[in-house]
């Protein structure tokens, strides 16, 4: 149930093992792809709905490429160059140590501060937020500089509620060993180095931002056509029951259905909603998974008219810049087929846990709020020749703190239901990439029953 990445990429690796499998892929919707929705617009510009691009960092998503017949596309290189907004002015994100210490991103006794975190240890917390995490580890500026946008930029969250342990599981198993994280990153080098490995551990989460020359929805669509007739658009499920081994797929029209395993992939709200009745315990836990509204604005502007413009990848705005974005990404410098001959397409996100608000303004006044902040932040000299606003009610699944403890309460009472199993975003990633390796677990744990 559920016909976005997730079930899409479950239903492929299921067949894949096993292909003498029935499956079958109910979708709500009028298409498949949920989240990952690309727009060529008649002005020529390519607009990102949703997902934007994945990390090349994960072999189990260039292999489901390889698998279906695509051919990702790897950012340009001056997708490297991130900024900040901070204190009226753009700053630079350092790539190395040099850079960090020449950067005026924190000041002098940020960045010593930030050195200091050789002296760290571990957290008493079972589970903390990453603003407990980053003031304890890099200081309060450090935090609200770099952490603080980084969760607006991947989650549209609020760091002062999010799950270290959940939404950053690789940093929260580093500092658990070795206290520091920089001492942690230093061991795991030599290991790597003593290994033989050319690619050593690094502060950032590594690989290369990848796409398709004609957006992201070539990997949905391909995928929604190879499965053809499996697929049944517009076939919204409202519960489901089980009886005698089987389970029962009760659909909108009145409809029913009997399978012998069943794979939830639709967001946790839809999966609460549809379990309320059979399984109360596992959809109360579901529906407690916050989702903000975020609303992405995209805008196109004539290169020649728009002055100096930004170059690089984009910025992120923390919070403590009170602005109505949470940051831009220069679409255009990014991927080839962005944008016309001579324009230049910007992709800002609003919204967000910490600001919910202004995603739901009326589209005006939510365009002269974003307008407002790129005058400022980018200097620009004209308005955009092209605008479109996609909002999203329920947005990125919010990972607070006892995340972990729910997904433990959720796996017990599955116990109890061999061959339901539920899969999405809204558990163990949620990146495209993290959508795609749950899926082919997923499917490893029926195949390799036999089911």
């Amino acid at each position: 149930m559920g016909g976005g990445i997730s079930g899409l990429a479950t239903a492929q690796a299921i067949l894949a093992q096993a292909p003498d499998s029935e499956v079958v892929i109910f979708e709500a919707g009028t298409r498949a792809g949920g989240k990952v929705h690309t727009e060529m617009t008649p002005e020529g510009y390519l607009c990102e709905w949703g997902v934007n691009a994945f990390l090349n960092k994960v072999p189990r998503t260039l292999e489901l490429c390889s698998e279906v017949g695509v051919s990702p596309v790897t950012a340009n290189t001056a997708a490297q160059k991130r900024y900040v907004f901070s204190e009226g002015e753009l700053h630079k994100l350092p790539e190395k140590p040099p850079e960090f210490f020449s950067s005026n991103l924190l000041s002098v006794p940020g960045r010593v501060r930030v050195i200091g975190e050789v002296f760290s240890g571990r957290s008493e917390k079972p589970d903390e937020t990453l603003e407990e995490f980053g003031t304890r580890h890099l200081g309060r500026e450090a935090f609200e500089k770099l952490i603080d946008p980084m969760a607006s930029g991947v989650f549209a969250g609020d760091a002062r509620k999010m799950s270290l342990k959940s939404c950053f599981p690789r940093i929260h198993e580093v500092e658990s060993e070795y206290g520091s994280l920089i001492r942690g990153l230093i061991k795991l080098q030599k290991a790597a180095r003593r290994a033989g490995k050319k690619d050593t551990p690094g502060p950032g989460p590594g690989g290369t931002l990848t796409s398709f020359e004609h957006g992201m929805s070539v990997l949905t669509d391909t995928l929604a056509a190879e499965l053809g007739s499996r697929v049944r658009l517009n076939s919204p499920v409202e519960a489901v029951s089980s009886n005698g081994g089987l389970y029962t797929v009760h659909l909108a029209d009145g409809q029913f259905e009997e399978f012998d395993r069943l794979v939830l992939a639709a967001p946790a709200y839809a999966q609460a909603r549809i379990l309320q009745d059979f399984l109360p315990a596992v959809s109360r836990q579901l529906e407690a998974i916050p989702y903000p509204a975020v609303a992405v604005v995209c805008m196109g502007y004539s290169r020649q008219r728009m002055g100096s413009g930004l170059d690089g990848f984009g910025f992120l705005v923390p919070s403590r810049e009170k602005r109505g974005i949470l940051g831009t990404v220069v679409d255009s410098n990014v991927f080839p087929n962005r944008a016309p001959e001579g324009s230049v397409l910007l992709r800002t996100l609003v919204g967000g846990a910490r600001s919910s608000q202004f995603a739901e303004l009326p589209e005006q006044q939510m365009l002269d709020r974003v307008l407002g902040d790129l005058n400022d932040i980018l200097d620009l000299e004209t308005d955009p020749e092209f605008v479109s606003v996609y909002r999203h009610q329920r947005a990125i699944p919010q990972y607070l703190v006892g995340h972990a403890d729910r997904l433990e309460a959720i796996d017990e009472e599955l116990k109890r239901h061999p061959g339901l199993l539920l899969t999405g975003n809204a558990f163990r990633g949620v990146s495209l990439n993290d959508c795609v390796v749950n899926a082919a677990r997923v499917a490893e744990s029926l195949t390799a029953r036999g089911d």
